[in-house]
């Protein structure tokens, strides 16, 4: 199971081309040698990386959804449009989907985020804007893991 963090300040080089942190790549073990697919995000101006696993854990969800229900429909042609794989070259150098890079607005510098069992590609500038977004985080946390409770005991 995977559990990806941190933040990693990268550049694109002129092909657009992105080298994996080393931190990343240890994280991510024998899911590296395996692919990913990228994807746009469903929130944010970003992209997600997603290792070829949990992609396909997230397309078995989408199977399981109703075609014949034009929002379902609708959502997973949506979502799907743009998903490309990729995968490092010997080098471990990643060619991002220029169609993709486009939509992100990603330009050189740009910002990986480890976050849980994907990474998140974020234009370096776009990414700062967001975090320096003012945000309740007591409220926020309180709204979405106050109603959890704590079944470890902790």
């Amino acid at each position: 199971m995977l559990n990806l963090i941190g933040e990693f300040d990268c550049r694109l080089d002129a092909k657009g081309r992105l080298v994996l942190p080393a931190v990343l790549r240890k994280q991510l073990g024998k899911e590296a040698d395996s692919g990913f697919v990228m994807n746009r995000d469903v929130h944010d101006p970003c992209l997600v990386l997603y290792p070829n696993s949990v992609w396909e854990q997230t397309a078995q969800k989408l199977r399981r959804l109703n075609r014949f229900v034009k929002a379902n429909a609708e959502f997973i042609r949506r979502f799907n449009a743009g998903a490309t794989p990729v995968a490092p070259d010997p080098t471990g150098r990643m060619l991002l989907p220029y169609a993709l890079v486009k939509a992100a607005r990603l330009g050189a510098d740009i910002k990986l985020i480890g976050s849980d069992d994907r990474i998140e590609v974020w234009d370096a500038r776009t990414y700062d804007q967001w975090r320096s977004a003012t945000v309740d985080m007591s409220s926020l946390s309180e709204q979405v893991m106050g109603a959890l409770g704590n079944e470890d005991g902790k």
